[in-house]
């Protein structure tokens, strides 16, 4: 068991330390998953059942990777077709404080619905097509769309890869999520936009990017804005009227957006431009190495939960923290420096509560939006750090204190409500 926990934390290190090593966090992950199997296999007395053990697994991490390759490729799809450039049009104001507002809603809604990292990266790209790149504002408007997108996708099934896991392992459902965390993540929220829009510098306007609407959208923009939303909006609802696994959902939900994705340029079809609108196309798009790195660290937690690392862990934490609420606070504090996935992997298997018992749904909220005191503590947070350049230490000084405000108090909020 020892050395089980050994290669799991050297893995982690590695994976960590991508900026470092510039060996994709993927490979790590991978060989952390695969070591960490191979390493029980090989002690005595532990290959009994442990082929079952690992096809269960196998069929658990399946479900979760196929979900979001799914998601992937409809946002993909989506995108192809500039349908997200639509959202710009309708924002006329050059009011500083109005925009912070607009962006924020924006990306909350936005990331419920398309997930928390391509909900951060849709609004940055919003947030350029209005403010020019010069602006000294746009830290600061990033980095609340980083809030807003990790608290967005707290409290949507399809919104965040953790609460993905908690719905599809079958411990939340869609609409008490919703009941659960939606109030908690608005004030999660809105508690460091309203001190955000008390700073001296943000009154007053700003300097609009002159552009051409036409220049950015095409004719099938807002359909594929449309049938794309519908069609991920539609997931949760045939999981509740059918039972089934949400990656089924998905599938039904891809095909119908790839087909009609491609039905919207007939003319095109065989043409060099009719390629870019394809689902082939799209998939190629799809940041696989994100896939392989859930795989392999999905892989890595389950065979700590084989070998009873995770039931110990369990033990331990209720021995020295008997709150389960404050272990829960301190899981989503950890998640602003250790990696979600696993966290929510592991909790996953260290607790046997029922369906909707609250405390999946406080752990929901707290793994989801804890990342986002540290930039490097969330997958939205890396992606707009390297979009925007935003470095570590201007995060630290001037948003970890607004995210952890906003993250106890809709923590807060949470526990009086439930």
């Amino acid at each position: 068991m020892t050395l089980l926990i050994i290669v799991f934390i050297l893995g982690y290190l590695l994976v960590s330390f991508e900026e470092f090593t510039h060996v994709d966090k993927s490979v790590p992950a991978l060989m952390s998953g695969g070591l960490l199997w191979a390493i029980y296999a090989a002690q005595p007395g532990h290959d009994v059942g442990l082929r079952e053990h690992l096809l269960h697994h196998t069929g658990n991490i399946g479900e979760l990777l196929f979900f979001l390759l799914g998601a992937l490729t409809v946002v993909e799809l989506i995108d192809a077709h500039k349908g997200f450039l639509i959202i710009p049009k309708y924002i006329t104001t050059r009011s500083k404080v109005k925009l912070a507002w607009i962006i924020s809603v924006i990306a909350f809604f936005l990331s419920a619905m398309i997930d928390s990292l391509a909900g951060a990266i849709v609004s940055i790209q919003i947030m350029r097509s209005l403010l020019p790149k010069d602006a000294p504002e746009r830290p600061w408007f990033a980095a609340l769309v980083i809030l807003a997108a990790n608290a967005g996708g707290a409290w949507s099934p399809i919104g965040a890869v953790t609460t993905v896991m908690y719905y599809i392992a079958n411990k939340v459902s869609a609409g008490a999520l919703v009941g659960y965390l939606f109030i908690p993540a608005v004030v999660c929220t809105l508690i460091p936009l309203l001190l955000f829009s008390t700073k001296k510098w943000m009154r007053g306007t700003f300097a609009r990017v002159e552009r051409h609407d036409e220049d950015v959208t095409i004719r099938s923009s807002g359909v594929m804005l449309a049938v794309g939303m519908g069609a991920l909006i539609f997931v949760p609802i045939f999981k509740s009227l059918t039972h089934l696994s949400p990656f089924v959902g998905m599938m039904i939900a891809m095909a119908v957006v790839w087909a009609i994705s491609e039905w919207i340029h007939p003319e095109e079809k065989f043409s060099e431009a009719g390629v870019w609108y394809s689902g082939q196309k799209a998939l190629s798009r799809v940041e696989m190495t994100s896939i392989t790195f859930f795989m392999g660290i999905l892989f890595a937690v389950a065979a700590l939960e084989t070998a009873g690392v995770l039931q110990l862990l369990t033990e331990s934490l209720a021995n020295t923290i008997p709150s389960r609420s404050a272990i829960s606070l301190l899981l989503g504090a950890l998640s602003a420096v250790v990696d979600n996935v696993p966290l929510a992997a592991a909790t996953i298997s260290m607790y046997q509560d029922p369906l909707d018992d609250p405390n999946w749904h406080f752990l929901a909220y707290t793994v989801a939006t804890g990342g986002s005191m540290l930039i490097i503590g969330s997958a939205a947070g890396v992606a707009v750090m390297a979009l925007e350049k935003i470095s570590m230490s201007w995060y630290i000084k001037n948003i970890s204190w607004l995210a952890a405000v906003g993250y106890f108090a809709g923590a807060l909020v949470y526990l009086a409500m439930h």
